[in-house]
């Protein structure tokens, strides 16, 4: 009898990144969550990054993010090296650029995998490669007439 490792369902996919994209309007979790269905996924591990209304102790009034035209390929890049280096089913990750309020979506990325720990591994490590890799910008205005640049 064959191992469940020997299963083509515990393997990665052949073609596991479902959906990249930055976007200029409001991001969907619906739409994330359906790009990374696959029968042979039984854990899919779901990160949202939402504008919050404060940051180092200040209170946050207006939030914009821009990025480099280089962008999108490098979170393909990125996506494609935690599909490499877990046994990743469906990846999708889409980043919001413009002008963005409080509580607005700014980010949402999403792993299937066979198992729970390998997505939410997979998940989180697509995340943070992101925030530090991808050339996106974030530019906050806060309640004190001050401003700063935070990126990649």
């Amino acid at each position: 009898m064959a191992t469940t490792n020997d299963h083509p369902g515990e393997q990665a996919a052949q073609d596991p990144i479902r959906l990249i994209g930055i976007r200029d309007s409001a991001l969907s979790l619906d739409e994330v969550f359906r790009a990374v269905g696959d029968d042979a996924a039984g854990g899919t591990a779901l990160f949202v990054g939402a504008v919050r209304n404060h940051d180092g102790g200040a209170d946050v009034e207006e939030l914009g993010y821009s990025c480099h035209p280089s962008a999108e390929a490098e979170m393909r890049r990125i996506a494609e090296k935690v599909a490499a280096e877990f046994p990743v089913r469906a990846l999708a990750a889409v980043h919001r650029v413009g002008d963005l309020r409080i509580g607005d979506l700014a980010v949402v990325v999403a792993v299937s995998c066979p198992h729970r720990g390998e997505a939410f591994e997979a998940c989180r490590k697509l995340i943070d490669d992101l925030k530090h890799e991808v050339p996106i910008w974030k530019h906050q205005k806060f309640s004190d007439g001050t401003e700063e640049w935070v990126g990649a």
